[in-house]
């Protein structure tokens, strides 16, 4: 009777090692899969066809301290109903700061970019380094969290596989008609210009009159 109860008790033992050897395992694939799990990519819309019509343009130089103002006033504002928040700090580079849930709780992020303006009046702004906490995951899934939970404007596209963001500035909602685009920006040396389009339309101007 004892053998049989030893022996009883030995495959008891054995089955809980190898349940928690399964457990294990299932729980190391999963994670596995979320950290390695191919990132989507997000498809840039193509600019529209700019407006015809008759307008006027200026050149608007500011300091990256008033632009830093006006753009996290926007973001305050863009995530009044949000459950994750960032802010945006012009430095040397753009600095991005928030948090990002991961694994049931939230931690830090923060992500420096390089921006480079283009040809039409946008910016791309390019991953420099990027850091979530304590955590070491690939670049690419850190900007995929930031795209599922980081609430951006309409206007703003994350592209995970080219560690970068799309700033599609011309497409701006105005409540004005106004249009803007992005003429220069040197961080380092805090030369920031925006030009400025104003349709003669908007200001009551009937450029038939002129003719």
């Amino acid at each position: 009777m004892t053998a049989r109860k030893e022996l009883k008790k030995h495959n008891k033992w054995k089955r809980l090692f190898y349940s928690l050897l399964g457990f294990n395992i299932f729980i190391f694939a999963i994670l596995a899969a979320l950290i390695f799990w191919p990132v989507s990519e997000n498809k840039i819309s193509p600019v529209p066809e700019p407006n015809t019509q008759d307008s006027s343009e200026f050149v608007v130089r500011t300091t990256k301290q008033n632009l830093n103002e006006l753009i996290n006033a926007y973001i305050d504002q863009l995530l009044v109903d949000s459950k994750h928040r960032y802010y945006i700090f012009l430095e040397d580079d753009v600095h991005l700061m928030g948090e990002l849930p991961v694994f049931s709780t939230t931690v830090p992020l923060s992500v420096h970019l390089e921006p480079l303006v283009q040809d039409n009046g946008d910016i791309i702004l390019k991953q420099r380094s990027i850091s979530i906490g304590l955590l070491e995951l690939p670049n690419q899934k850190i900007m995929e969290y930031m795209d599922k939970y980081l609430n951006m404007p309409e206007w703003v596209t994350i592209n995970p596989l080219e560690e970068e963001i799309y700033v599609a500035v011309t497409e701006m909602e105005m409540k004005s008609n106004f249009t803007v685009s992005v003429e220069h920006i040197d961080l380092e040396a805090n030369n920031l210009a925006f030009r400025i389009k104003i349709p003669y339309q908007s200001l009551g101007i009937d450029t038939l009159d002129l003719d």
